[in-house]
């Protein structure tokens, strides 16, 4: 077996009056996973929750981001995430809230046989 890039998706997430990045990453996380149809485990006759996903968050103030949160939205496999900075924090016009934007990555992998490498 070898562990496979199989996907890359991409999805972006806001907090319009707030400035939640917690909110912000899990939205934009679910922008990338719920405009797909992952197939290819089926195809190949394997588990779906046997992928591993590494997500990337981009978003202002990291450190604020609950992680856990974050890979509670993957509806398979297992994942890690990485929080950096990133997106854009917009002020409204009074100065006294924003809204902020997050990006994400998600890189799905699966272990193939090696048998269906070559």
């Amino acid at each position: 077996m070898a562990w496979k890039r199989m996907v890359l998706e991409i999805g972006m997430g806001t907090d319009i009056r707030g400035t939640e990045p917690t909110k912000a990453a899990e939205r934009a996380l679910r922008n990338a996973l719920w405009r797909n149809a992952l197939t290819a485990s089926t195809a190949l006759g394997l588990d779906t929750d046997g992928m591993r996903i590494e997500v990337t968050i981009g978003v202002p103030d990291p450190g604020q981001v609950d992680k856990d949160v974050i890979v509670a939205v993957l509806p398979h496999g297992t994942g890690t995430v990485t929080v950096a900075e990133g997106g854009l924090r917009i002020p409204d016009e009074s100065g006294t809230d924003a809204t902020l934007l997050a990006h994400a990555a998600a890189v799905v992998y699966m272990d193939i046989p090696e048998s269906q490498l070559s």
